[in-house]
């Protein structure tokens, strides 16, 4: 069985253990970097960027971070965590882990009280997925060597690039749980 990672520092790390769980692989909430060589991939929650970012330096996350995905284990990031994986951030001068090739806009669907669920076709996971919108990030631009998994109203809102799978919206917050165990196979087709 794998073992998957959620990083424990803000953000709804309990549903997101619970979709892994669901998932048929066991789930480790991360709150210490040593903990990170215990997993086979890891989940980098939704919550807020800025306040995420602060911790992961507080607690000396990043250069492990960055060392978790060079090792080529995949690493899922949804709302802030696609933030914290993408390359390059509209209107921000550094990324933050930035491993990758996306440009990302933070809150490009307005602020909280504009929170929606919006149907999704997500390549490879589902056609009729339920994706719940909180201050959500878009992908503005990607990569030649990223797949565009899913768009809504002509912006892009999932994608992959090899080990790293990213999206705009909180799929740990429905009971479906096609887009964890999606991850969960990720992970599994890497470890063999």
């Amino acid at each position: 069985m794998v073992k998957v990672g959620v990083l424990g520092l803000q953000g709804a790390v309990r549903e997101h253990i619970r979709a892994v769980e669901a998932s048929g692989a066991e789930a480790l909430v991360i709150k210490k970097v040593e903990q990170l060589e215990e997993v086979d991939g890891l989940v980098l929650p939704g919550g807020e960027s800025t306040t995420m970012r602060r911790l992961i330096d507080k607690y000396g996350f990043m250069e492990p971070l960055r060392e978790f995905a060079q090792s080529g284990k995949p690493l899922f990031g949804t709302c802030a965590g696609l933030i914290l994986l993408s390359k390059e951030i509209a209107g921000y001068e550094e990324p933050h882990i930035g491993v990758m090739d996306i440009k990302v806009e933070r809150n490009s669907f307005g602020r909280q009280r504009e929170s929606f669920e919006a149907k999704l076709s997500i390549q490879g996971v589902a056609e009729d997925f339920i994706g719940v919108f909180i201050r959500a990030p878009h992908i503005v631009s990607v990569g030649d060597e990223v797949e565009v998994l899913s768009e809504h109203n002509g912006r892009i809102v999932a994608a992959r690039q090899g080990q790293f799978l990213g999206c705009s919206f909180h799929p740990e917050l429905t009971e479906d749980h096609r887009l964890a165990q999606y991850f969960v196979n990720m992970v599994k087709e890497s470890k063999e």
